[in-house]
């Protein structure tokens, strides 16, 4: 009969970053390991439980019995298995013992084609096993294979020792309402558990059924086992108590906090509002990576002196909770006011030759150095996109300053962020400021691009000038290997090209960068295969942002440098494809490449007196018609309407292959007609090669 299964193991408390990992580990493992087995149906589902102290996991319609199974083994090739009077051999006799079928008679075997030979076969019935059979080992493989960060040795009571990432206490294994005999850790299964280990009184949980587990340790048990749940809840009562108050909740402290209990209660605590003087962001990253706690702001965005805790201990009395939490934040609070407080009494200008002791890479240099290039690089590219150069020298040169203030020692995450504060503290320009932080943007898909002109120059720099370097060490990245993220500096450079719409090239950039290596022994310029990367992560870009691969190509075709328009390109291809006629005009331009791709002499202009065929006198007179409109609409960047103009074509280009031969004996003709078309070909491919839209 089919019911619901439950097991669970209960455990010490498990490594809260892990326990997510584990709880899927371990319910995977064990349905993975039924169903291999043919215990689970196409209707069973599995709910997975995870608490700090237990895994766990239920599924529904699990069978008390494997289905028994028609079995075809082949016993021996014929040729074997008989003599040459057709007699059964003493080979077969001991391969049917050596199965278990000593009793089987020659007459009872089936002979079949087996490649290029005859064999015997004989079908049999297995009869289904146990659920205990089949759940032991599966236990077994899954606790065998869990992802364990550290395993832990401890001692049974009897005085075995076990290995398990914590110690275990209890095993629950029931099928619907019956306990079924398994062991694991030193452990016997029973439909025992226990409930939270504050709020209950220790005492036993009978879990009566399978069904009722989740249920019966809410209600008897101050548990709630799920962890999606638990997130849930503690989400939405974060949501209630900050009230009009933005609360702070990203999504790695939420699991990591619902890891941290099996009850979650939130409570409400505050600090001094004398902390509110040090950068909010410093606060903030306290609370939440030393203390695990959610800071509120209101809803400027300004950071409140309350914040929000989640307990693992509900009371109506919570204030020794709340004042014992109070309590650890405040040394805390105070040790960044210190570190600020402190870092203030030097400005960033006067840590810059402490960079020199700080190595960079042994083939590149100190941090020293990286900064004279970085800022000579900035200024470069400053310079040709019409920025102030020296707002860009100046705050390339104190980009990397806030590496050396006892803040940024504690706290890495803040590198830029506090490089701002404290150039502001120091009278910098505002922009000067602002590159300091900007200068890392974007530092993952989907963040902010630096939002001033001085800090798009310096984050290009900074991109461009570790691109070039690193790769020119022979670091470039490896297959998953990118150990310098020059995957995601390339994406930095690109998304900054394309969004900005920055009127300058790859190879100017590139070659910029470069300059500033040159003085280094033995430097190899690898601008070309750096481009090539940028331009291979460019077509991933472009395929996110909803254009086809043959799109893609089209444009990248043309070998595009800049790409302030390459994204009105793709736009007017993709209208272009659209097109009825676009198919036929792809299709002729595919046609034409191919042609001219075989010619070698040189295709001069095109002669009316030697146009014979009427087709192609037609086709030339379209495309002198065209040819205007098509220009005018090129400069004015209205790249549709470029495309669009072509689709007038295809009537004369289509009579034009069906009633002109190309390669026509007469020379003279052939290259008339050659040049004919390699006008047509120029015209054709201005925005993008639309030959690759050909199918």
């Amino acid at each position: 009969m089919n019911q619901t299964l439950l097991v669970e193991l209960l455990t010490e408390e498990l490594p809260p970053k892990a326990l997510v990992k584990l709880g899927d580990a371990f319910a995977a493992a064990i349905v993975n390991g039924l169903k291999s087995r043919d215990f689970l149906d196409d209707g069973s589902a599995a709910t997975t439980y995870a608490t700090p102290r237990r895994l766990a996991v239920s599924i529904t319609n699990v069978r008390a019995t494997s289905p028994d199974k028609s079995i075809r083994d082949k016993v021996l090739p014929v040729s074997v298995a008989l003599d040459a009077d057709g007699n059964p051999t003493a080979p077969l006799a001991k391969k049917l013992a050596a199965m278990g079928f000593a009793d089987v008679t020659v007459e009872r075997l089936e002979r079949a084609v087996d490649g290029k030979a005859e064999s015997f076969f004989y079908t049999h019935t297995a009869q289904g096993s146990a659920l205990a059979t089949g759940l032991q080992a599966a236990l077994t493989d899954a606790l065998a294979k869990l992802p364990i960060p550290k395993l832990m040795s401890y001692q049974r009571p009897n005085g075995d020792t076990v290995q398990f990432v914590r110690p275990a206490h209890k095993l629950v294994a029931l099928h619907g309402d019956q306990v079924i005999a398994l062991s694991a850790l030193g452990l016997s299964a029973s439909n025992i558990t226990l409930g939270h280990r504050f709020l209950t009184d220790g005492s036993d949980i009978a879990i009566a059924h399978a069904q009722h587990y989740e249920a019966t340790l809410e209600t008897e048990g101050r548990v709630i086992a799920s962890p999606a749940a638990r997130k849930d809840r503690i989400r939405a009562s974060l949501l209630e108590k900050a009230g009009a108050d933005k609360v702070l909740m990203p999504e790695s402290l939420l699991d990591e906090v619902a890891a941290l209990v099996e009850w979650p209660v939130v409570y409400e605590c505050r600090f001094e509002d004398e902390f509110l003087a040090v950068p909010q962001e410093c606060l903030i990253l306290t609370m939440q990576t030393n203390q695990k706690y959610f800071a509120l702001t209101d809803a400027a965005g300004k950071l409140r002196s309350r914040f929000l805790i989640v307990s693992n201990i509900a009371t109506d009395s919570p204030q020794h909770i709340i004042g014992g939490n109070e309590r650890v934040v405040r040394p805390r609070l105070a040790d960044a006011k210190f570190f600020f407080e402190q870092d203030k009494k030097k400005t960033l200008e006067a840590r810059l030759p402490l960079l020199a002791n700080v190595v960079y890479h042994n083939k590149l240099g100190t941090q020293a150095e990286r900064t004279m290039r970085l800022a000579a690089l900035a200024g470069a590219i400053a310079r040709r996109l019409g920025y102030d150069m020296l707002l860009a020298e100046r705050g390339a040169m104190l980009a990397k300053a806030d590496l050396l203030t006892d803040m940024v020692g504690e706290f890495p995450e803040l590198q830029g962020i506090m490089g701002s504060y404290y150039a502001r503290h120091d009278g910098e320009h505002e922009e000067v400021a602002l590159a300091a932080s900007e200068h890392y943007q974007p530092r993952f898909a989907g963040d902010a691009l630096p939002a001033t002109r001085t800090g798009t120059a310096v984050a290009l720099a900074d991109k461009l000038e570790t691109l070039v370097g690193i790769w020119s060490i022979g670091l470039q990245p490896t297959g998953d290997k990118d150990p310098f993220a020059l995957r995601r500096h390339a994406l930095g450079v690109l998304r900054m090209m394309i969004e900005k719409r920055l009127p300058v090239g790859i190879s100017e950039l590139l070659a910029f960068a470069a300059a500033q290596f040159e003085t280094r022994a033995g430097f190899k310029d690898p601008s070309q295969e750096v481009s090539a990367f940028i331009i291979d992560r460019l077509r991933g870009i472009l395929r996110e942002r909803g254009f086809t691969p043959n799109e893609v190509e089209a444009v990248l075709a043309q070998n595009p440098d800049r790409l302030d328009d390459i994204v009105q390109r793709l736009e007017a291809v993709q209208a272009f494809a659209a097109l009825p006629e676009s198919a036929s005009l792809a299709a002729a331009n595919k046609r034409i490449t191919n042609i001219l791709k075989k010619t070698d002499a040189a295709i001069g202009a095109v002669s009316e007196d030697l146009l014979k065929e009427e087709a192609e006198r037609k086709l030339f007179g379209a495309i002198s018609r065209v040819r205007p409109d098509v220009e005018a609409a090129f400069a004015a960047g209205d790249f549709t309407g470029t495309l669009k103009t072509l689709a007038r074509l295809r009537d004369d280009v289509d009579a034009f292959f069906l009633d002109v031969m190309v390669m026509d004996e007469d020379l003279a003709l052939r290259n008339n007609r050659l040049a004919l078309l390699s006008s047509l070909h120029g015209m054709m491919n201005r925005v993008a090669d639309i030959s690759k839209l050909a199918s």
